[in-house]
C-alpha cells in the first residue's frame, strides 16, 4: 500500500538506532510515489533530488532553509552545492546503512517548501 505525501509531512522523525532494520525493497517502493522527484540510488540505500536555482544566493537560502528543517527533524541530509546554483540533496538513514520512514518523512517536507 502507498503512502502519501500528506501522512508523511503530518509525521515527525523519530531516533533511528543501529537495531533498526532498513526498510525493503516493497518498502522502499511504498513510499516512493509520495516523493516522485526523488530518485533511488542504484543500489537501494538512499534517495536523492537535484535542483537548479537563479543565482548563487537562492540556492543558498534554500540549503539554509533546509538545514533548519533538518534541525527541527533531527534528521539530516547530505547537501551538496556545486557550480554555484546547483544542489544536490541526498537522504539516507546512516545508523542503519539505507533508507527508512524518516528519509521519506524529510523529504515530502521539503518538498513541501516554497522553492
Amino acid at each position: 500500500m502507498s503512502v502519501s505525501a500528506t501522512e508523511l509531512t503530518a509525521k515527525k522523525c523519530t531516533a533511528c538506532e543501529g537495531h533498526t532494520p532498513a526498510f525493503t525493497a516493497a518498502q522502499v517502493a511504498a513510499h516512493l510515489p509520495a516523493v516522485p522527484e526523488w530518485k533511488l540510488s542504484d543500489d537501494g540505500t538512499l534517495i536523492r533530488r537535484k535542483y537548479k536555482f537563479k543565482d548563487f544566493v537562492t540556492a543558498l537560502t534554500f540549503v539554509n532553509t533546509v538545514g533548519a528543517l533538518a534541525e527541527a527533524e533531527d534528521h539530516h541530509p547530505d547537501l551538496h552545492l556545486t557550480g554555484y546554483r546547483n544542489v544536490t540533496l541526498e537522504l539516507c538513514t546512516h545508523a542503519i546503512g539505507g533508507l527508512s520512514a524518516n528519509d521519506f518523512i524529510v523529504a515530502a517536507k521539503i518538498d513541501a517548501l516554497p522553492v
